[in-house]
């Protein structure tokens, strides 16, 4: 087959040459005899909060041939899309919006800028999601700042994730249902009037435009979907290349979230020793028929491992089969090994056909929040509280309580018994308000209420010095749903002006909102691991935990074959129930396996309170729940503990 834009880079080992496609990470390419292969290294400077050097340090690479950056999750869609809905109504026309210079993240134009010079010299060429709510807008700022430095670099730009106008209509005509895919509710029980809505794009309309472009900004396409789109573009795949497809889905699952996959997040972190203040990015390396490698970005911190790998694969996931717009990976098969230093392949990743639908997000004006907090320490921790909780209900009046539409007091953390430090006797009592009125939330009225029973409260209670949390701050609620793909109109905005319409899939397959689910059939006997010690399972246990809107994921996985049977026949669905202890509520929990990881992976529907834009909860990602887990004591075979605690 024809590779275009392929630009010799140098050789790699075993004499391979290579050149690089790139992807905020990137995604280069391998030439041998009729094989033809990409690497994707990927930096995926997810969200805004990623290190400013990553795009540069990237861009100087020359076997890198694409970069992508995530900077898209579901609190940026509902502030952007908020700002979009507002920018709509202030503007001629929706043309109009590539003027404004609002609705997206500003933050990459300074990323960017000293970037551009290496982009041109290298021939690598970038795709982001960082146009939020307003592409157009971010890609005519982009295009300012490349005239400014005379480069020739073509900029195009992705539209049609904004779906409201057809999600508002069906909501108003209640011609279609649209059931939360976390909770199982329709929308009608919704309290909440709808703003907006943005779905998730695939990733042809960023192949599309790979053919003619250098730089591609993208709203909100799926976090994976720059990685197949610089893979589809790469190797001329066809629509219906589902296995293919589906591996370049999982190697940008991986890759999306930056540095989770080189160290980031990893539950074996001690073992860096203080090595871990720049990690560097991973590489994905993708073949022909989608099989890929994750390597490292030289000379920086960090590890590529089987360990670190799983750790972000099972992060985000909802079961076995993981979706995106343009293809479904199954997961349940997935194998991967260590092939050198920094270096790990990837295989045994089914690929199917994409459903009908793709997930939207539609956001409301939720109301307003405010929180104050006191400190207590020392004995009777329970009682203290108690006693500053009566005394602020009574300050309220029964009246005043029924107008929150949430008021919630809870402690953060128990005293150490053994405290040798004031500080770890101390514990945080939070005092969360959320109400429709702001001004139930002003300061004369909240915090009054929570400052005045100071003088007659409990012993040893201090206030927060920091107040202004405790004044009204807007919130948005999320609404998570499924949308048919024949309604999204996606169009590429080529440099030249050029509008490519690109159309919803043609080959698709309805999949069961419920995946498959299953607790072990085979339990062994407690004698078959033979003598047990009571330990904390992180020390023997790695995990990861994260969230889907109020959907909370929980991975668990072991580093010996000998352990897997332990695992995954000790943690079952009741096991989990069990060790969440006050935290279940009574919610669905689903199970699956993935035997060549050692990994068990659980499904917490619905466990966050709403999820991060609105929810109370402290843990609102979801990230701590594998620490809690893996902080619980329980009963593990001794010849596993003895070699060693993670």
């Amino acid at each position: 087959m024809e590779i275009r834009n392929v630009r010799p880079a140098g050789r790699i080992t075993d004499s391979l040459e290579m050149t690089t496609l790139g992807v905020y990470g990137t995604l280069a390419a391998q030439s041998r005899d009729l094989q033809h292969t990409a690497l994707c290294p990927f930096l995926t400077r997810k969200r805004t909060v990623d290190r400013a050097r990553g795009l540069l340090d990237l861009a100087k690479l020359p076997e890198i041939d694409v970069i992508t950056g995530d900077w898209m999750s579901e609190a940026d869609m509902t502030v952007n899309g908020l700002k979009r809905s507002q920018l709509k109504k202030t503007v001629g026309s929706i043309r109009d919006l590539g003027s404004a210079r609002e609705g997206y993240h500003s933050n990459f134009l300074g990323k960017i800028e000293p970037a551009l010079k290496h982009l041109a010299q290298n021939g690598t060429k970038v795709v982001c999601n960082a146009g939020g709510s307003n592409a157009h807008g971010l890609a005519e700022a982009l295009k300012e700042l490349v005239e400014k430095q005379g480069l020739r670099l073509r900029v195009a730009w992705v539209e049609g994730d904004d779906v409201s106008e057809p999600v508002l209509e069906l909501h108003r005509s209640k011609s279609a249902p649209m059931t939360n895919i976390t909770t199982g509710k329709d929308i009608s029980t919704w309290e909440f009037d709808p703003i907006c809505a943005q779905c998730y794009l695939g990733a042809h309309g960023i192949a599309r435009a790979l053919q003619d472009s250098d730089i591609v900004i993208c709203g909100r396409v799926a976090d994976s979907s720059p990685c197949i789109g610089a893979a589809i573009w790469w190797h001329g795949w066809a629509d219906d290349d589902f296995q293919a497809l589906g591996s370049a889905l999982v190697a940008g699952h991986l890759t999306e979230c930056s540095t989770y996959a080189t160290g980031g997040g990893f539950s074996g972190f001690k073992r860096y020793q203080g090595d871990y203040t720049d990690l560097g990015f991973p590489l994905a390396h993708i073949s022909h028929n989608g099989d890929f490698e994750i390597s490292l970005e030289p000379g920086k911190d960090g590890e590529v491992s089987v360990e670190t790998l799983t750790t972000q694969l099972i992060y985000e996931i909802q079961g076995p089969l993981y979706y995106n717009s343009s293809v479904v990976a199954d997961l349940k098969d997935i194998q991967m090994q260590n092939v050198g230093s920094n270096r790990v392949k990837v295989t045994g990743v089914q690929g199917l056909p994409p459903p009908p639908t793709t997930k939207a997000g539609i956001t409301a004006f939720g109301g307003y929040r405010a929180e104050y907090h006191v400190y207590l320490t020392g004995l009777d921790i329970e009682e203290k509280a108690a006693m500053v909780k009566a005394q602020t209900l009574a300050a309220m009046g029964p009246k005043v309580q029924k107008q929150f539409k949430l008021l919630k007091f809870h402690i953060a953390g128990r005293p150490d018994p053994q405290a040798r430090t004031q500080d770890a006797a101390t514990v945080d009592l939070r005092i969360y308000a959320q109400a429709a009125d702001p001004e139930l939330l002003s300061p004369e009225k909240f915090l009054t209420w929570c400052k005045m029973n100071i003088l007659q409260s409990c012993p040893g209670l201090t206030p927060a010095s920091d107040s202004r949390q405790g004044t009204a701050k807007p919130y948005y609620e999320y609404w998570p749903t499924l949308f048919p793909q024949k309604y999204v109109q996606e169009v590429v905005h080529l440099h030249d002006g050029t509008a490519v319409q690109i159309p919803s899939p043609t080959r698709t397959k309805t999949y069961s909102t419920q995946q498959q689910s299953y607790d072990p059939i085979d339990i062994l006997p407690k004698e078959t691991w033979g003598p047990m010690v009571l330990v904390p399972l992180g020390h023997v246990v790695l995990g990861r935990s994260g969230d889907k809107s109020s959907d909370a994921n929980l991975g668990l996985f072991v580093r010996h074959d000998d352990e897997w049977d332990w695992l995954r026949m000790t943690f079952t669905i009741s096991k989990l129930k069990e060790l969440l202890g006050d935290d279940y509520i009574g919610k669905p929990i689903d199970r699956f396996e993935m035997p060549h990881l050692k990994a068990v992976h659980f499904l917490l529907r619905d466990h966050l309170d709403r999820g991060y834009n609105s929810g109370a909860d402290l843990d609102c990602l979801g990230k701590n729940l594998v620490e809690y887990i893996r902080a619980k004591a329980i009963e593990v075979p001794v010849k596993f503990v003895d070699r060693g605690q993670i």
